[in-house]
């Protein structure tokens, strides 16, 4: 299938700002583009990219005082197919872990596993490693936390999250990611789009979706704690250990978004 995919968003600032952004879809989905992305900034402002640590694509500018829009548009080929499930997928010993894993096992600035540990292992301690566990803990967030767009808020870690049972796609990765950690399994943040295709159509405005990926069975297999169950179309643009290595925007000054508008929808016919 073909999926659009693109938005419009705007940056208010009272004086020039720098700005990080991280909005680029990943390396892994660049040969399933039709055409290179339509990467945009107005008034001329210039900007350039790298790569960080995680592989992700970043953007770097400079924006001047008032309005100044991003903007993206592009098709992609997606094999329709939902996510894996990979049942029967076992659990490795840390030892075996490759080194690089070994930090998705560490608790970060949202998944502060410290508060959550002794809690994990009394809840999924008596169930099968592997991922029996994994699902155990998914079901677990999915029914712990109740999604509210009214109840977000930029500073919740999964503790929070955990004991305020409100929030946002973002609050159940950070969840899920942190009791899974706390189990011993790998797991890592994961950021971009996933549209309405196979699924009831969601009468809120369009927004970027937050799942998780867990390491079983040898590979990494994503999962979504707060739909759990299996969607179609993902289209990944940044992973991390939380929300705080995959923020959109970063700016290092005063930026006020004033425009947030998200496009992911299968294109008819193609």
């Amino acid at each position: 299938m073909l999926i659009r995919c693109g938005y419009d968003i705007a940056f208010e600032c009272t004086a020039q700002t720098p700005l990080l952004l991280m909005l680029h879809v990943r390396s892994e989905r660049i040969g399933d583009l039709l055409a290179p992305e339509n990467f945009a900034v107005d008034r001329g402002v210039r900007f350039r990219t790298y790569h960080d640590v995680f592989g992700n694509l970043c953007t770097r500018l400079v924006v001047p005082a008032g309005v100044t829009h991003v903007t993206n548009d592009f098709l992609i080929h997606d094999s329709g197919l939902p996510d894996h499930v990979p049942n029967g997928a076992w659990q490795a010993e840390i030892d075996s872990l490759p080194d690089e894993l070994l930090i998705f096992l560490l608790g970060s600035r949202y998944c502060d596993t410290d508060k959550l540990a002794d809690f994990a292992w009394a809840q999924f301690g008596h169930i099968e490693p592997g991922w029996p566990r994994v699902k155990a803990i998914t079901d677990f967030t999915h029914d712990r936390i109740a999604f509210s767009y009214q109840n977000a808020r930029s500073d919740r870690t999964a503790h929070d999250a955990y004991m305020e049972r409100s929030g946002v796609c973002r609050d159940y990765a950070h969840l899920a990611i942190a009791l899974c950690r706390c189990m011993n399994i790998p797991a890592r943040y994961c950021t971009g789009y996933l549209g309405d295709i196979g699924v009831p159509e969601d009468p809120s405005p369009m927004d970027f979706s937050a799942w998780f990926d867990v390491y079983l069975g040898g590979a990494w297999h994503s999962w979504d704690a707060r739909h759990n169950k299996p969607r179609i179309g993902r289209i990944l643009m940044a992973r991390g250990r939380d929300a705080a290595d995959v923020a959109l925007s970063t700016a290092f000054g005063r930026a006020d978004l004033v425009k947030f508008d998200v496009i992911t929808k299968e294109v008819a016919g193609a």
